[in-house]
């Protein structure tokens, strides 16, 4: 068993996509955490309409948050990637609203739900971080709400990959102009309300125009600027954030 990561070394906070931690803030969150979890892929890390005892901030691996309906219908409502918060709504609100799917191994730092309102009461710049970190959860789904109800086929499955792209390089993850991709074809589709076979029509419709391809679990970019016009896109980096 590896050893658990000090929140000192941790990699992700000195990547430039996180905002900088004091060395007090630093001092709270190892306080604060109180394990790592693994989790396989595969693993159903937060279950929808149950209770999670920890927040969970992922240190590796990605995941997907969805909600599935009575009749078994799921709907995608975003990908999760290293350093987002995982059980935020059940950690506040008694429990989840969605669920979280593994769909690469990960390994995930955990902070017992029942410290939050130390944090709140001892460390306001760190609960202003949460809120922070919730602002933009809201702020997402607003924008795929947009995506889905008035971007295109071809235009939404643009945006998806533009934004993953984005994110994972900002992370360091970019190899040789190409980025780990585990999420299947319907994971795709089941974020973008589009069928399998409309998401695999317009990914080869992207791969065939040389701008994008996804192969061997890879994202492989090749015209990263119309990738993002046609996806509606501006070039502006992502705003930095911060990190529990």
């Amino acid at each position: 068993m590896p050893a658990e990561t000090d929140c000192q070394d941790c990699r992700l906070r000195c990547r430039p996509l996180f905002v900088p931690m004091t060395a007090d803030e630093i001092a709270f969150m190892r306080r604060f955490k109180s394990g790592e979890a693994s989790a396989p892929a595969g693993t159903e890390i937060l279950s929808q309409g149950q209770k999670s005892p920890v927040l969970q901030t992922v240190l590796s691996g990605m995941a997907v948050r969805s909600v599935l309906l009575e009749d078994g219908r799921r709907q995608v409502i975003s990908f999760v990637f290293p350093g987002d918060l995982v059980g935020l709504h059940s950690g506040l609100m008694g429990e989840a609203r969605h669920s979280v799917t593994a769909v690469s191994d990960m390994v995930l730092c955990t902070f017992p739900r029942g410290k939050v309102w130390e944090l709140f009461s001892t460390q306001p710049s760190r609960a202003y971080d949460l809120t922070w970190i919730a602002a933009v959860e809201e702020h997402f789904l607003g924008e795929t709400v947009a995506t889905l109800g008035q971007r295109d086929a071809r235009e939404r499955v643009a945006w998806a990959l533009v934004r993953i792209w984005r994110r994972l390089v900002a992370l360091g993850m970019e190899d040789g102009g190409s980025v780990p991709f585990p999420f299947r074809q319907q994971d795709l589709a089941d974020a973008l309300g589009l069928s399998i076979v409309h998401t695999n029509r317009r990914i080869v419709a992207l791969r065939q125009a040389g701008l994008v391809e996804i192969t061997g679990r890879r994202l492989v970019m090749h015209d990263h600027v119309r990738l993002s016009r046609i996806a509606q896109l501006d070039m502006d980096k992502d705003d930095v954030r911060p990190i529990l």
